[in-house]
Protein backbone atom coordinates (compact mmCIF):
# COMPACT_ATOMS: atom_id res chain seq x y z
CA UNK A 1 0.00 0.00 0.00
CA UNK A 2 2.81 2.40 0.86
CA UNK A 3 4.54 1.55 -2.41
CA UNK A 4 1.38 2.35 -4.32
CA UNK A 5 0.99 5.76 -2.69
CA UNK A 6 4.70 6.55 -3.08
CA UNK A 7 4.59 5.63 -6.75
CA UNK A 8 1.45 7.76 -7.19
CA UNK A 9 3.23 10.66 -5.51
CA UNK A 10 6.17 10.46 -7.92
CA UNK A 11 3.84 9.93 -10.88
CA UNK A 12 1.92 13.09 -10.00
CA UNK A 13 5.14 15.06 -9.50
CA UNK A 14 6.29 13.92 -12.94
CA UNK A 15 2.87 14.81 -14.36
CA UNK A 16 3.19 18.32 -12.92
CA UNK A 17 6.61 18.75 -14.54
CA UNK A 18 5.31 17.33 -17.82
CA UNK A 19 2.33 19.69 -17.86
CA UNK A 20 4.61 22.65 -17.17
CA UNK A 21 6.94 21.66 -20.01
CA UNK A 22 3.95 21.27 -22.34
CA UNK A 23 2.67 24.74 -21.38
CA UNK A 24 6.13 26.19 -22.02
CA UNK A 25 6.27 24.44 -25.39
CA UNK A 26 3.01 26.03 -26.49
CA UNK A 27 4.09 29.42 -25.17
CA UNK A 28 7.21 29.25 -27.34
CA UNK A 29 5.34 28.43 -30.55
CA UNK A 30 5.20 31.40 -32.94
CA UNK A 31 1.43 31.42 -33.33
CA UNK A 32 0.84 35.12 -34.05
CA UNK A 33 2.91 38.09 -35.10
CA UNK A 34 0.24 40.64 -34.23
CA UNK A 35 0.91 42.75 -31.11
CA UNK A 36 -1.43 41.81 -28.32
CA UNK A 37 -4.08 44.16 -27.00
CA UNK A 38 -4.65 41.90 -24.00
CA UNK A 39 -2.58 39.13 -22.49
CA UNK A 40 -3.71 35.59 -21.89
CA UNK A 41 -3.55 33.91 -18.51
CA UNK A 42 -0.38 32.65 -16.89
CA UNK A 43 -1.24 28.95 -16.89
CA UNK A 44 2.00 27.98 -15.14
CA UNK A 45 1.11 30.18 -12.19
CA UNK A 46 -2.51 28.99 -12.07
CA UNK A 47 -1.51 25.32 -12.29
CA UNK A 48 1.16 25.69 -9.62
CA UNK A 49 -1.13 27.46 -7.18
CA UNK A 50 -4.04 25.08 -7.78
CA UNK A 51 -1.89 22.03 -7.13
CA UNK A 52 -0.12 23.69 -4.17
CA UNK A 53 -3.45 24.30 -2.45
CA UNK A 54 -5.06 20.99 -3.29
CA UNK A 55 -2.10 18.60 -2.94
CA UNK A 56 0.98 20.33 -1.53
CA UNK A 57 3.00 17.09 -1.71
CA UNK A 58 2.69 17.03 -5.52
CA UNK A 59 4.55 20.32 -6.03
CA UNK A 60 7.77 20.49 -4.04
CA UNK A 61 9.44 23.89 -3.84
CA UNK A 62 12.44 22.72 -5.87
CA UNK A 63 10.20 21.63 -8.77
CA UNK A 64 8.35 24.95 -8.71
CA UNK A 65 11.63 26.87 -8.61
CA UNK A 66 13.13 24.91 -11.50
CA UNK A 67 10.02 25.19 -13.67
CA UNK A 68 9.62 28.91 -13.07
CA UNK A 69 13.34 29.58 -13.57
CA UNK A 70 13.20 27.67 -16.86
CA UNK A 71 10.16 29.74 -17.84
CA UNK A 72 12.04 32.94 -16.95
CA UNK A 73 14.96 31.93 -19.13
CA UNK A 74 12.89 30.69 -22.09
CA UNK A 75 10.44 33.59 -22.07
CA UNK A 76 13.18 36.23 -21.73
CA UNK A 77 12.08 37.52 -18.35
CA UNK A 78 14.55 38.68 -15.68
CA UNK A 79 15.83 35.34 -14.36
CA UNK A 80 14.83 34.39 -10.87
CA UNK A 81 12.49 37.20 -9.82
CA UNK A 82 9.19 35.67 -10.85
CA UNK A 83 10.48 32.23 -9.88
CA UNK A 84 11.20 33.46 -6.36
CA UNK A 85 7.82 35.16 -6.06
CA UNK A 86 5.92 32.10 -7.27
CA UNK A 87 7.84 29.80 -4.92
CA UNK A 88 7.08 32.13 -1.99
CA UNK A 89 3.41 32.36 -2.99
CA UNK A 90 3.06 28.60 -3.44
CA UNK A 91 4.77 27.90 -0.13
CA UNK A 92 2.50 30.40 1.60
CA UNK A 93 -0.54 28.61 0.17
CA UNK A 94 0.91 25.24 1.16
CA UNK A 95 1.35 26.41 4.74
CA UNK A 96 -2.32 27.44 4.81
CA UNK A 97 -3.56 24.34 2.98
CA UNK A 98 -4.76 22.69 6.20
CA UNK A 99 -6.94 25.67 7.09
CA UNK A 100 -8.19 26.03 3.53
CA UNK A 101 -9.07 22.33 3.34
CA UNK A 102 -12.33 22.97 5.18
CA UNK A 103 -13.07 26.19 3.28
CA UNK A 104 -15.34 26.39 0.28
CA UNK A 105 -14.03 26.76 -3.23
CA UNK A 106 -14.68 30.50 -2.99
CA UNK A 107 -12.18 30.69 -0.11
CA UNK A 108 -9.63 28.71 -2.09
CA UNK A 109 -10.16 30.94 -5.13
CA UNK A 110 -9.85 34.08 -3.01
CA UNK A 111 -6.57 32.88 -1.50
CA UNK A 112 -5.18 32.01 -4.94
CA UNK A 113 -6.38 35.36 -6.30
CA UNK A 114 -4.57 37.24 -3.54
CA UNK A 115 -1.36 35.36 -4.30
CA UNK A 116 -1.73 36.00 -8.05
CA UNK A 117 -2.28 39.70 -7.46
CA UNK A 118 0.60 39.90 -4.99
CA UNK A 119 3.02 38.11 -7.30
CA UNK A 120 2.03 40.33 -10.22
CA UNK A 121 2.26 43.60 -8.33
CA UNK A 122 5.48 42.81 -6.45
CA UNK A 123 7.09 41.67 -9.71
CA UNK A 124 6.03 44.90 -11.41
CA UNK A 125 7.23 47.12 -8.55
CA UNK A 126 10.62 45.40 -8.30
CA UNK A 127 11.15 45.70 -12.05
CA UNK A 128 10.11 49.37 -11.87
CA UNK A 129 12.56 50.06 -9.03
CA UNK A 130 15.36 48.35 -10.96
CA UNK A 131 14.37 50.28 -14.11
CA UNK A 132 13.85 47.17 -16.22
CA UNK A 133 11.77 47.50 -19.39
CA UNK A 134 8.30 46.09 -18.83
CA UNK A 135 5.14 45.37 -20.73
CA UNK A 136 2.50 48.10 -20.58
CA UNK A 137 0.47 48.16 -17.36
CA UNK A 138 -2.73 47.25 -19.23
CA UNK A 139 -1.15 44.00 -20.49
CA UNK A 140 0.11 43.10 -17.03
CA UNK A 141 -3.28 43.77 -15.45
CA UNK A 142 -5.12 41.85 -18.17
CA UNK A 143 -2.84 38.86 -17.62
CA UNK A 144 -3.45 39.04 -13.87
CA UNK A 145 -7.24 39.21 -14.34
CA UNK A 146 -7.21 36.40 -16.91
CA UNK A 147 -5.15 34.22 -14.55
CA UNK A 148 -7.66 34.79 -11.74
CA UNK A 149 -10.54 34.02 -14.13
CA UNK A 150 -8.93 30.83 -15.52
CA UNK A 151 -8.08 29.47 -12.04
CA UNK A 152 -11.44 27.64 -11.61
CA UNK A 153 -11.02 26.01 -15.02
CA UNK A 154 -7.55 24.79 -14.03
CA UNK A 155 -8.96 23.39 -10.78
CA UNK A 156 -11.81 21.63 -12.60
CA UNK A 157 -9.46 20.07 -15.15
CA UNK A 158 -7.02 19.08 -12.41
CA UNK A 159 -9.79 17.60 -10.30
CA UNK A 160 -11.76 15.65 -12.90
CA UNK A 161 -9.17 14.76 -15.54
CA UNK A 162 -5.98 14.49 -13.50
CA UNK A 163 -7.32 13.37 -10.12
CA UNK A 164 -5.81 16.19 -8.05
CA UNK A 165 -8.29 16.36 -5.19
CA UNK A 166 -8.08 18.02 -1.82
CA UNK A 167 -7.11 15.76 1.03
CA UNK A 168 -9.88 15.13 3.50
CA UNK A 169 -9.07 15.96 7.13
CA UNK A 170 -8.35 12.33 8.10
CA UNK A 171 -6.15 11.36 5.17
CA UNK A 172 -2.46 10.76 5.57
CA UNK A 173 0.39 11.67 3.30
CA UNK A 174 2.90 9.17 1.93
CA UNK A 175 5.17 9.41 4.97
CA UNK A 176 2.25 8.67 7.26
CA UNK A 177 1.91 12.05 8.92
CA UNK A 178 -1.63 13.30 9.41
CA UNK A 179 -2.43 16.26 7.21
Amino acid sequence: MADLSASRLWLMRALFLGLCVAILFFLLLPLSGIPAVWAGPDLLLALTLAWAQRRPDYVPALSVALVMLLADLLLHRPPGLLALLVVLGAEQLKSRAGGLRDASFAGEWAAASLVIMSVTMINRVVLWVLMVDQAPLALTLSQMVMTVVIYPVVVIVSHFLLGVRRLSPGEEDVIGARL
